[in-house]
């Protein structure tokens, strides 16, 4: 056991004849390895753009919200008479009267 542990620290394992199947097996754990580090850096981008898009959804929603109270203010009666006012219109003072169309029969 001993003799095993001190060949595994020195590396004859990787120098030995059949270190062959040793080298491949080494290689496939590196392979692995790489992949699994990449597919992490992967999900990590993933979430950093999850993340980033969640912020950008919040801005545009409150710009929403706010140009939709601007627009909401704008369309206020009181608000567009005070505009008419200053270019020189004033609401009628007299009603509107309706207007009856009598179809003549042939």
């Amino acid at each position: 056991m001993k003799k095993n542990i001190y060949n595994i620290l020195k590396g004859t394992f990787l120098v030995s004849d059949d270190s062959f199947k040793n080298w491949r097996f080494i290689l496939f754990i590196s392979g692995l390895a790489i992949v699994m580090i990449a597919s992490s850096h992967s999900a990590d981008k993933k979430v950093y753009e999850i993340a980033r898009l969640k912020n950008e959804v919040k801005e545009m929603r409150s710009a929403f919200v706010d140009g939709r109270s601007k627009l909401m203010k704008l369309k206020m009666e009181s608000h567009v008479v005070n505009v008419m006012k200053e270019k020189g219109l004033e609401p009628s003072v007299i009603p509107p009267k309706k207007i009856k169309v009598k179809t003549q029969k042939q």
